[in-house]
Formats: C-alpha cells, structure tokens, sequence
C-alpha cells in the first residue's frame, strides 16, 4: 500500500467534507491529534474512526501525550499523568521503583490512548536539560543524567509497545540547550560536539534502535551552523543516521512552528530534502496541509522500508494488562493519591 510522506492534523472534533476528499486524494502516512479535537471518549473513538475511513487504510494516528503540561487529553474524563521528572525524581531515591513507575506509566496512558483509537504516542522525551536552558523542555524531560533518561526513556517504550501504542522518540539530536522555544523561535546550540556526543547524543543513541523518532528544530552550531536539524542533510546524515545510529522511520517536528523560515511548502520540501522521511504538519489549516501534500512523495525505497517496519509492530499482539491492579501499584509506587485521576 501506498503513503504519502506527511502526518496531518484536523480541525476540530469530526471531519468536515473538505478535510475528508483531502485526506482521500492526499493518502498521509499518518494523523495527529490535539485537545481541539477531543471533547469525550465516545466522540474521539468517531474521530479516529472517521479519519481511517477516510483514507481507506489502518493509517497511524499520534498524539503528544507525555504527561504534566503535555498532555492533549485531560481530566476529568482522562487522567492526569505525572510529569517525566517525577519519574527520575523516584528513579534517583530507588531505581527499581523508578523504572517500574514510567513503565507502568506508559502502559496506563497507552491503555487510554488505545481505547480512543490512537496508536502511537510522541514519546519518550530523550532530551537532556542543562542549567540555564530554556524550560521548553524542563521537567518534560526525566533528568540532566543522559544515563538515566535513557534508562526511563527505554521502559516508557517498551511498555508503549507491550500495549499497542507506538513511541516517537523527541527531539532529535537533543533539544535540552535550546536557549528559545522553537514553537517561537528559532534556537541555537553552541555547544561543542565533543560535549554533544557524550551527553545530548547519548540517549538516542542507547535507543537508536526504538521506530519513530522526531527531529528538533534547532541550530547545532558544531554541525550545521546555517540550518536547523529539520532541514539539515549534514545533521540527518552525518549525526542522526550515523553518529547515532537511528534506523528508523524518521518524522520533523510541526513543519508550521516559527522555528523554521519560509512557507509551508518551501519548510515541507526542505525537510524530505534533507533527509527526514515524513512530514508532521498539525494545525489543520487546509491551504497549508495543500502545501505540504504538493511536496509529500509517495514512500518507496529505504523510506517505505522504515515505514513497512514500523507498520509492522502494529500488527504485533499487545501484552494483556490487568488495569485495575496496575493503577493500584502505579499509585502506590508515586504516591498518588484519587482513585482514578491524579494531579
């Protein structure tokens, strides 16, 4: 089967006519959803629904659901999820009570994600913050140890993928120095590689082998002084492909943050140009989705590889789950307190 090379969004809680004869003709490898697009339960099961039959394939529908301030589905008719440091808080006092709580975690969350029709999670944040970065990233990310996130950032996957859901790995090669936020901003990262290899780098490296992963918008001024990771050749190459060794199907971050410059369709082209192998567009906007869809390419080749392997663990049987049982321990290894919904 074949897939254009973009992920989209829509604009509210069911498709319009419009958004349907699009995503027919345009054919994306997959969709994105956000809090505009969910009131209840029952109407986002509609949703994922409705956006499959309109393309006429079991297409990926993703998600930004880490938990803390990232989270698109919320209370009181989903739960509150804690933040990524809670977990390497708990992981820094006992480790074995840290990577039980993110991988119990992660498997709750997906158990919600999965019930809606979503099946893949931009998540685990591999991300390393320094002191005085900007706090874009913040407590998203599980610690300033790169040997710890990794460590949390691989039981978060692997309990995404015991329960069907995929992981996008974000944002790669590391966004932890940003000095801006790239929704708003372009950021620059002046560090030197040698210091990237051993701390930025080192997670997605121990991961390399996890799927998904998303790229940063951002400035690596010891790898490509002139153009973000998005839409850098040499940083996809020569770094993410090679230094880190990630194999997989490789997305950009929103190709309309204000990161990046130029229109939708010079950004989308840039990308696929440089290396990414699809592209994320979320805002719903239709003249920008035609944009993008005007540069997407049909997958084929290495990217249709990448694309068939991910696929692939989808069709994999999900590990049952006794819910119940896991919320009491997951409550009790955070010390949570509420039966069903946490703050």
């Amino acid at each position: 089967m074949s897939f254009a090379s973009a992920i989209y969004g829509c604009k509210g809680l069911e498709l319009n006519d419009r958004e349907k004869r699009f995503f027919r003709e345009a054919r994306p490898w997959g969709f994105i959803l956000f809090s505009r697009n969910a009131d209840n339960p029952e109407q986002l099961r509609r949703l994922t629904a409705s956006l499959r039959e309109a393309v006429g394939y079991d297409a990926p529908i993703l998600i930004d659901q880490e938990g803390g301030r990232v989270q698109r589905l919320r209370p009181p008719l989903w739960r509150a999820w804690p933040a990524a440091r809670r977990y390497g808080e708990l992981f820094e006092r006992d480790e074995g009570k840290g990577l039980r709580a993110a991988h119990l975690g992660a498997r709750l969350m997906a158990s919600e994600l999965t019930d809606a029709g979503i099946n893949a999670d931009c998540l685990p944040v591999l991300d390393v913050p320094v002191p005085g970065a900007h706090d874009v990233i913040g407590d998203r990310a599980y610690s300033g140890d790169p040997a710890s996130v990794a460590a949390l950032g691989g039981v978060v996957a692997e309990g995404l993928l015991a329960s069907g859901v995929l992981p996008v790995v974000k944002h790669m090669p590391g966004h932890g120095r940003a000095c801006a936020d790239s929704h708003k901003a372009l950021p620059v990262i002046d560090a030197p590689l040698s210091e990237l290899e051993v701390s930025d780098f080192a997670p997605f490296h121990a991961l390399r082998s996890l799927p998904l992963a998303m790229t940063a918008h951002a400035v690596y001024a010891a790898l490509d002084p002139e153009n973000p990771a998005t839409t850098s050749a040499t940083v996809i190459r020569e770094t993410i492909r090679e230094r880190i060794g990630f194999e997989g199907l490789l997305m950009s971050d929103d190709i309309s943050m204000k990161a990046l410059k130029g229109g939708i369709g010079v950004r989308s082209r840039a990308a696929l140009r440089a290396g990414c192998d699809v592209v994320l567009h979320c805002n719903g906007d239709m003249a920008e989705m035609e944009a993008v869809a005007k540069e997407a390419v049909v997958l084929s080749g290495r990217e249709l590889a990448r694309s068939e392997a991910v696929l692939a663990l989808l069709a994999q049987p999900s590990e049952h789950l006794d819910i119940d049982s896991a919320l009491v321990e997951f409550a009790e290894i955070m010390g949570l307190s509420g039966e069903d919904r946490w703050g």
